[in-house]
């Protein structure tokens, strides 16, 4: 089963993954390029393979007797048919991507079929629909040069079993990933819908989302509801695969749900809205200093280097352990915490930008600064995170 579209993530820098054929890399062994597109095989594949070999195998033995233990082999050749399946569906995202120059920074074929993953690229309901639709098409197109192989070429034995696995599997592949829910490519048709309407594609995401959660009622419905209603025994083998695929599928529409909402709060995430109220003072201040610059009016005060860089932060739990009289004597050094290298932000840094940017830096806290470098505001980890989240700061 393909996941569609898959994530779209920023590509990340080439030297993070290995470059020879059959390198290792966090995305599993790289299997090496296809028309420019690196493809990795996920160590997840492997279960799914073992899964088709244990399942598989013994009815197919009972099946075909005279293939004898050879029938493992043959369920291993359809595992491995399954993958081919999957890799050309992917690559018909990835080329259609291509021709409306969405460049298409990897494919990873997994334990549920695989998904394509793009650079940055500008898209658009029309491109959306035919760059999903075109996997499933692919799939269909392998389908019918399998029926026409089957039905024009007298095979015998293995030939005629792994032709007929592939004809039905591509068919199958191509049918289930038209259903119209996310993560299902289908999914992109009820999006690109309420998309075109709304003009919000997250308003299409989370409809498309919630669509792929009708999906998975029906899916559940039909493969165990049904049977039992009818007073059907459940076949143990197919009700584990109805229950992962269902899991699946219900894991994927609600991440997008997920996703869409985090997409449609990003530009509210601004450095300057969120920030608390500050005002920078020179490391070599005392705390009577920091006190007098507002500290003692609830402004974080935030400690600077010489430059006008952010340096640190002062506690008003620590200036509390200070007697009065020793303000004017004490280093506001004594009373503040350090600031990680770097953070700081202008006021105006907001969305995605600010939130890839703050990835990048230790520390949890960080120094707001104006147009002309002054300290306005402090900056915290969980402000950002509740705002992304639409939830209240613990």
């Amino acid at each position: 089963m393909s996941g569609g579209l898959g994530d779209q993530h920023p590509p990340r820098p080439e030297g993070e993954h290995a470059h020879a054929a059959g390198g290792r890399s966090r995305d599993g062994i790289r299997l090496g390029r296809i028309a420019g597109v690196p493809v990795y095989l996920a160590y997840s594949w492997f279960l799914i393979a073992g899964f088709t070999v244990i399942v598989y195998g013994p009815t197919l033995q009972l099946r075909q007797p005279q293939l004898g233990a050879g029938a493992y082999l043959v369920a291993f050749a359809y595992a491995v048919l399954l993958l081919i399946s999957v890799l050309v569906h992917e690559l018909a995202h990835a080329l259609s991507a291509r021709a409306f120059g969405w460049p298409s920074q990897k494919i990873v074929l997994n334990l549920w079929g695989g998904h394509t993953q793009f650079e940055s690229y500008t898209a658009s309901p029309g491109k959306s629909v035919v760059v999903a639709l075109a996997g499933p098409a692919a799939n269909l197109v392998l389908a019918g040069g399998a029926w026409v192989l089957v039905n024009s070429v007298s095979l015998h034995g293995v030939a005629d079993i792994l032709a007929n696995i592939f004809m039905w599997a591509n068919f199958l592949i191509g049918l289930f990933n038209v259903l119209p829910g996310l993560p299902l490519d289908g999914g992109r048709l009820v999006e690109s819908a309420v998309w075109k309407v709304t003009g919000s594609q997250e308003k299409g995401t989370i409809a498309a989302g919630w669509a792929g959660r009708v999906v998975v009622a029906g899916v559940v419905f039909l493969g165990i509801l049904l049977p039992l209603l009818q007073g059907q025994g459940l076949d143990i083998s197919f009700t584990l695969v109805t229950v992962l695929i269902a899991a699946f599928l219900w894991q994927g529409a609600s991440a997008s749900i997920r996703n869409a909402g985090f997409r449609s709060r990003l530009p509210q995430v601004i450095a300057g809205r969120l920030a608390a109220p500050a005002v920078g003072v020179p490391n070599f201040a005392s705390v009577e200093q920091a006190v007098q610059a507002g500290a003692g009016r609830g402004n974080v005060v935030v400690l600077c280097a010489p430059d006008g860089k952010p340096q640190g932060v002062v506690d008003p739990a620590a200036i509390a352990r200070v007697p009065h009289e020793a303000w004017a004597s004490t280093p506001v050094t004594a009373v503040g915490y350090a600031l990680a290298p770097g953070a700081y932000v202008p006021e105006t840094a907001a969305g995605q930008e600010l939130v890839q940017y703050l990835s990048q830096l230790q520390g949890t806290e960080y120094a707001v600064v104006d147009a002309s470098g002054l300290v306005v505001g402090l900056l915290s980890q969980r402000a950002v995170v509740a705002a992304i989240s639409g939830r209240p700061p613990r």
